[in-house]
């Protein structure tokens, strides 16, 4: 039903920044939370960071808050994370995900339906 394809990853020295983007497309709920997920090679899924669709309220991950902030745009169906002072450990592949009964609480991969390809983001030391 949803289809998700991110954007935005590359490679990035450590401390720079890099945004990502996540369109969305074939939604058929109005009201969804969007979360961000990254994976490195040998490790498991994680959750990085959700936003609600409706009031923009947000969650995020320890490792990564204060350092990253996910938005929205509702008219382009398009979720954010801008990623600040990126560290080496911020070395992953990065999905979107989405669902449409979850708050942004919702922070375990097996809560979400919907899931973008991944785009790869690498820093640097």
């Amino acid at each position: 039903q949803v289809q998700l394809v991110e954007s935005g990853g590359g490679l990035v020295q450590a401390g720079g920044s890099l945004r990502l983007s996540c369109e969305a497309s074939g939604r058929t709920f109005s009201s969804h939370t969007m979360g961000w997920f990254r994976q490195a090679p040998g490790k498991e899924r994680e959750f990085v960071a959700t936003v609600s669709w409706r009031d923009s309220s947000t969650n995020y991950a320890n490792s990564v808050k204060g350092r990253f902030t996910i938005s929205r745009d509702n008219a382009k169906n398009t979720v954010y994370l801008q990623m600040n002072n990126l560290k080496p450990e911020d070395t992953a592949v990065y999905y979107c995900a989405a669902n449409a009964y979850g708050s942004v609480y919702a922070t375990s991969k097996f809560q979400y339906e919907y899931w973008g390809q991944g785009t790869q983001v690498t820093v640097s030391s």
